[in-house]
């Protein structure tokens, strides 16, 4: 994989600043930018009208730790062991990190908030290349990265601000006190309305039902009403608008140091949230809600801001890498991701980039089951390693709600075969290490 080493003559203000804005829990329609019109959202709307933004970004592993870990190693979970929460960083990786490479490269390196790979907050004041600025809190999070801005900078920065919400809305399913927000409750027609897929499809994977069934704590959902998932949204698109609230401090300081013309500035979240869509709360399953997240990039001076771009790009390893060349770091050798920069700054909704992606699973709190997903620019491929319809194909241009199995149709019998080779392929580069192979599980 190639990066880009900048000359030594190069000053620091030739190279941009990095700010890195991440929410935990977003789901990519959480955003009044995409005509959602149960929340608003005016922060992020504004990276959007000054950015560029993915409308088919994915997470690499819809669970915070192993999606971190793909963002901050630049290698799937999986592959490295790091594919549940709370598991250590190997020590191989642990000083080839994100914060170290872009450290290295002559950076002023600061985190702020959430980290997740294995601790909740960095575990130092100095750790994996950062200055460990505020820990796990969203509360006091922003004003945090406005002092960091305001501090006199000789060399370029790259500043990461990790929040924990939309992610209370774990708590509010439980019926626990939210830790980072407060909600006050509208009366239910004031609630948004159902999704169009809120069914289970038919010809869904029937394990999603068993692993749901397997852990209460998490999925606390099974007896809920119609009206009980109406107050869901209306709790889930709160805590959005919530956090946006605390994003917009950050924005304004960028606002008055005119930080626009000289910064590179990324914002997502590290996995979805099922969001009432079938029947769906939490994460870890390959539903689109879960696994399609935000991805909105601002390049200096405003380039091609207000773009919207279909390429696939997955926001756990290919992040790495995109930095990296940003910043003039050295990628590691065996690091997964493809950059994204140069779909960015072509702004070419026609620009070829990576064929396929795909994201890989593990429902761990009950020891169970793994799942992959192959997105191609038209269809989703999803496989389960058991039970019964557990292989999946949708069509993401006329079927984005996946509610019709083509999987099960001799027609696209093809197509099917098709993705089963990607992921085939897919598998056979990022083997589970210490486990028999994954392959087994493609059917033949």
């Amino acid at each position: 994989m190639m990066s880009i080493t900048f000359p030594i003559a190069l000053t620091a203000q030739e190279r941009p600043n990095i700010i890195y804005i991440m929410t935990d829990q977003q789901t990519a329609t959480a955003m009044s930018c995409v005509s959602n019109e149960n929340l608003h959202t005016p922060n992020m709307d504004k990276l959007a009208q000054r950015g560029v933004r993915f409308e088919n970004a994915y997470c690499a592993h819809p669970l915070s730790g192993p999606s971190r870990a793909a963002m901050f190693t630049g290698h799937t979970s999986g592959e490295v062991g790091l594919d549940k929460n709370g598991t250590p960083m190997p020590d191989s990786l642990r000083t080839r990190t994100l914060g170290n490479l872009v450290e290295q490269a002559g950076y002023t390196t600061a985190y702020a908030g959430k980290w997740h790979v294995h601790t909740n907050s960095l575990p130092d004041k100095y750790a994996f290349g950062f200055e460990n600025l505020h820990g796990h809190n969203d509360f006091g999070l922003a004003e945090a990265c406005v002092d960091f801005l305001k501090r006199k900078h000789n060399k370029p920065f790259f500043l990461i601000a990790s929040f924990d919400n939309p992610h209370n809305i774990c708590e509010y399913a439980r019926k626990q006190p939210l830790p980072f927000a407060t909600i006050d409750e509208p009366g239910l027609e004031a609630c948004p309305n159902l999704p169009a897929n809120f069914n289970v499809a038919p010809y869904d994977a029937d394990v999603l039902a068993r692993e749901k069934s397997l852990n209460y704590r998490i999925y606390p959902t099974n007896n809920y009403t119609p009206d009980d998932w109406r107050r869901y949204l209306n709790a889930y698109y709160r805590l959005v608008e919530h956090v946006d609230t605390e994003i917009g401090k950050i924005i304004n300081e960028i606002d008055r140091q005119d930080l626009w013309k000289n910064t590179v500035i990324i914002f997502t979240s590290d996995h979805g949230d099922g969001a009432a869509s079938h029947q769906w709360n939490q994460k870890t399953a390959l539903y689109e809600e879960v696994v399609n997240i935000p991805l909105i990039v601002c390049l200096p001076q405003n380039k091609n801001a207000g773009k919207v771009l279909p390429q696939l790009v997955n926001n756990g390893v290919d992040l790495l890498p995109s930095i990296c060349e940003w910043t003039g770091a050295q990628v590691p050798a065996g690091c997964r991701g493809i950059s994204f920069r140069s779909v960015v700054e072509s702004g070419d909704v026609q620009k070829a980039h990576q064929p396929y992606l795909v994201t890989e699973t593990y429902f761990f709190q009950t020891g169970g089951t793994r799942g992959w997903l192959v997105r191609t620019p038209q269809y989703k491929y999803v496989l389960y390693e058991t039970g019964k319809n557990r292989e999946m194909l949708y069509d993401m241009q006329t079927d984005r709600g996946e509610m019709r199995n083509l999987a099960v149709e001799s027609k696209y019998r093809s197509t099917l075969f098709q993705h089963r080779k990607m992921l085939e392929t897919w598998m056979k580069q990022h083997p589970l290490p210490g486990r028999s192979p994954a392959l087994r599980f493609i059917p033949k």
